[in-house]
């Protein structure tokens, strides 16, 4: 053993100690379980209050929350089925009953009725969630100002689906078209099969759908509201007799508004307005009823189809065009020839030039 260890040795007396000296686990008393107990006692007792008060707190926020979201969902259903009740009248007239569609105004309130009662449920719901969030002390700067920032930057991004979106609201509350009208969109035309608050389904002339954006419509025609004009021009010969032309006319349009089903189509009687327009050698005489929405062709098809007949019958000339043809003159007994040629004549230069040229004559050789 070396001096050093030696020392250190000496130093320290204590031995190191061996396994059979060690403690074995100490298994906790009934007194410190008692303790235990105690302490967890007095400290529920000191923050019971603060709990309950949390609670009763966020209880009473939920209930308030609840009974809010029925009571604005059952006023927005009694206004909604209050809207379907009540029938609008166009200046008050007994005409504007009959232009009320009772599907479409279904459909209408519906649609609106859905998004009052979406957009109420998530105001109510959101706040009520903020404001239990704000009860348990939690702070809610961070949490406004990161949806403030996702809220622009999905503005930005889907800035073209929010005016789709608003674009389709404000043309449900507006009543511009529903379903069943023919509408011209601009960029497209036909008759409305689906009325969504992104997108409008329109069924064209040639049986094709289109689907238009909301947002993309500037101007909407709506050819179903209100009244349609049936105008029906004809052009008659200048040297006819006008009030002849008038009779056959007020007799065509008295008869077909008396016959059915033309007397249900044509809301006002059929007026001869008078010459449209007056040329050399024709006049042109415009007849218009006021017709049933959607219904204007239809009433002119068979309008035209009557006036024909009746002017067959009368012996009243209609010319085809905006003017009448001219008289047909006699035809030309040389138009079918040919104008002449100078290859015709065989002592022309050109037909001399045009001719083969003759073989030359063989020559005698004699010795």
């Amino acid at each position: 053993m070396s001096p050093a260890d030696a020392v250190l040795m000496a130093a320290d007396p204590t031995p190191s100690p061996t396994p059979s000296d060690t403690q074995s686990p100490r298994v906790p008393s009934l007194q410190d379980a008692h303790d235990s107990a105690t302490n967890a006692a007095g400290w529920i007792e000191q923050n019971w209050s603060t709990w309950l008060a949390i609670g009763l707190r966020v209880l009473l926020i939920v209930v308030i929350a609840v009974v809010l979201r029925v009571v604005v969902r059952r006023a927005i259903t009694k206004l909604i089925d209050r809207m379907n009740r009540t029938v609008p009248s166009l200046d008050g007239s007994a005409l504007g009953g009959l232009l009320v569609n009772v599907e479409r105004r279904r459909q209408r309130s519906q649609a609106i009725g859905s998004v009052l009662r979406s957009v109420a449920s998530f105001v109510i719901i959101g706040t009520a969630a903020l404001m239990v969030l704000g009860t348990f002390q939690i702070n809610l700067a961070p949490l406004l100002a990161s949806a403030g920032v996702a809220g622009v930057a999905i503005g930005f991004g889907a800035r073209n689906l929010v005016t789709d979106f608003l674009s389709g609201v404000f043309m449900i509350l507006e009543d511009q078209y529903g379903v069943g009208d023919t509408i011209d969109a601009g960029v497209a035309s036909g008759e409305v099969i689906e009325v969504g608050l992104r997108v409008t389904k329109l069924r064209g002339d040639g049986g094709e759908i289109w689907y238009v954006r909301n947002g993309e419509v500037k101007r909407i025609g709506n050819l179903s509201q209100g009244w349609a004009t049936a105008n029906v021009d004809v052009t008659v010969h200048s040297g006819e007799d006008l009030d002849k032309v008038k009779a056959t006319l007020d007799e065509v349009a008295e008869k077909m508004g008396a016959e059915e089903p033309w007397n249900e189509l044509l809301w006002g009687p059929i007026e001869v307005l008078g010459l449209d327009s007056v040329l050399l050698d024709s006049m042109v005489v415009r007849v218009s009823a006021k017709t049933m929405p959607g219904k204007s062709l239809t009433v002119e098809r068979e309008l035209r189809w009557r006036i024909k007949r009746a002017f067959d019958a009368a012996g009243i000339r209609i010319v085809g065009g905006a003017t009448a043809a001219a008289e047909e003159q006699l035809a030309d007994p040389t138009a079918g020839m040919a104008a002449p040629s100078v290859y015709a004549n065989a002592t022309s230069p050109q037909s001399a030039a045009a001719s083969p040229l003759a073989p030359a004559a063989p020559t005698s050789t004699t010795k």
